[in-house]
């Protein structure tokens, strides 16, 4: 029995080296590629490898421990994640189950029958009583001849890279999700700290004009547009707490929480921005995963040809049967016990002129080359789509951050000169030279533009999260006048 399995391996070596592919040789989908970006810097040609790779500890930039701690629970916790790790390891389960028809099938068989057999039939010279044992091994092997089994194995080998590419590309969603819902959190407790001081200088102008009213210098209109003031303001305060609350809700969900076991208490967080060289190294959106899942895609569904290919060609399978039998189990393990067989088994399909020939299949075999064709040009289209939105993400952002700067720095300015603006139509109202009209106009005016101030701060930092995980992850930095 040894002799036989390794006369099966040997003339499966023989074949093997016979075989061939009808898969057509794959080339990376054609796209116009810019030598530069719209809005500014230059890039490289994209490669599927490098991404499937963790995108490192990219928040970390921003040095804050708060953020730091968040995003090591969230790659501990996130359900999300969790699911789409399953879905690789799903992913590649079935291409170890493909690859495992390069290797024969061995199975065993042991029975044990005891019959007796009608004494009444015409033709009975048999014994009436008989026993028969049975103990063998069965060994079939698929002869790849023409590749269905190579190119099926190429094929589930990519989809299960492109499961580890989408797992890099939901763990590089949600680090950079969960930073930008911090950031908007403490944009949002940015604004209350305007809030705050706004009440109370509200409420002490307030005091101040029913003193005033008291004493018949003020009016009753004063005074109600002074509280008409004071209560807009507590107002806008209650709707930045919801927008808090739900802020903090979201980020517990991220990391893995309930939100009703979750807080972040209010804290001063510092705005800063990051900035890459003028000069974009190559890895930055060559690391990007959702790139590097598209094309494996491509070319899994290229193997796939392969494989509709191969079907319309007879599956060639050696089959091996060895073992022993007899009627005395005693006697069973002896040499006059043993047998083998030998020999190949064909299935043909169409017009081939051997046995076990199927004359006609409806056009299924034509159909399924159809559609393993249709979905190769489906996933060159959502390559091709992937590319062109990451080169969206990239340019929206490099863009966001270039204005965003400017208008950083005009609104501050804006804010400054509304807020001198209101000291002295404040100290003019005290000397009897304004009214409370031109308080009121000018407290409006310093709080939208204080707040539109935190506001533009705060999107310059989530637009600088939303760089780097457009650019894919990890990346060299510079000062702030590297970029202009």
């Amino acid at each position: 029995m040894t002799k036989i399995l390794k006369k099966i391996a040997i003339v499966s070596l023989i074949l093997l080296t016979l075989s061939c592919s009808f898969a057509p040789k794959y080339q990376r989908p054609a796209i116009v590629i810019p030598e530069h970006y719209k809005e500014e810097h230059t890039w490289k040609k994209v490669s599927p490898h490098a991404a499937e790779v963790s995108q490192g500890e990219w928040w970390k930039i921003f040095g804050d421990e708060t953020l730091n701690q968040l995003e090591t629970e969230a790659d501990f916790h996130n359900q999300t994640l969790k699911a789409s790790f399953a879905r690789y390891k799903e992913s590649r389960a079935v291409a170890n189950a493909t690859r495992a028809a390069y290797f024969p099938n061995i199975s065993t068989i042991f029975n044990a029958d005891r019959q007796h057999i009608s004494g009444t039939t015409s033709t009975n010279s048999a014994p009436a009583y008989s026993s028969d044992f049975y103990l063998g091994v069965d060994v079939s092997y698929e002869v790849d001849l023409w590749g269905r089994v190579k190119n099926a194995v190429i094929s589930n080998d990519n989809l299960a890279k492109a499961a580890l590419a989408d797992f890099s590309a939901v763990q590089l969603n949600l680090q950079a999700n969960l930073a930008a819902n911090y950031f908007a959190l403490r944009g949002a407790d940015a604004v209350q700290r305007v809030l705050n001081a706004t009440t109370n200088a509200y409420q002490h102008v307030l005091n101040l004009i029913e003193v005033r009213h008291k004493d018949g210098i003020a009016t009753a209109g004063d005074v109600q547009q002074a509280i008409s003031a004071l209560e807009n303001v507590k107002t806008i305060s209650s709707d930045n707490q919801l927008r808090r609350s739900q802020l903090e809700h979201a980020i517990a969900v991220l990391v893995g929480k309930l939100p009703a076991e979750f807080s972040l208490p209010p804290a001063i967080v510092k705005m800063h921005s990051v900035y890459p060289f003028r000069e974009l190294p190559s890895k930055l959106l060559e690391r990007r995963p959702d790139i590097a899942a598209a094309e494996r895609r491509v070319i899994a569904a290229n193997a796939q040809i392969g494989v509709a290919q191969a079907a319309f060609f007879p599956n060639v399978n050696l089959e091996s049967d060895a073992g022993f039998e007899s009627a005395l189990i005693s006697r069973l393990v002896e040499l006059p016990s043993l047998f083998w067989a030998l020999g190949p088994a064909t299935t043909l399909v169409l017009t081939k002129p051997l046995a076990n020939l199927i004359l006609f299949d409806g056009g299924y075999l034509k159909a399924k080359l159809d559609q393993a064709n249709a979905t190769y040009y489906e996933t060159v289209a959502n390559y091709r789509q992937t590319v062109l939105a990451a080169f969206q993400e990239v340019e929206d952002n490099l863009a966001a951050m270039r204005q965003l700067k400017k208008e950083n720095i005009s609104q501050n300015a804006a804010t400054i000169a509304a807020y001198k603006s209101l000291v002295q139509s404040i100290d003019r109202y005290k000397g009897g030279v304004a009214t409370y009209l031109d308080i009121f106009v000018t407290q409006n005016a310093a709080l939208q533009y204080e707040l539109t101030a935190v506001n533009i701060a705060t999107r310059r930092q989530i637009a600088n999260v939303q760089l780097i995980k457009a650019l894919g992850g990890n990346w060299e930095l510079g000062d702030e006048n590297s970029y202009t």
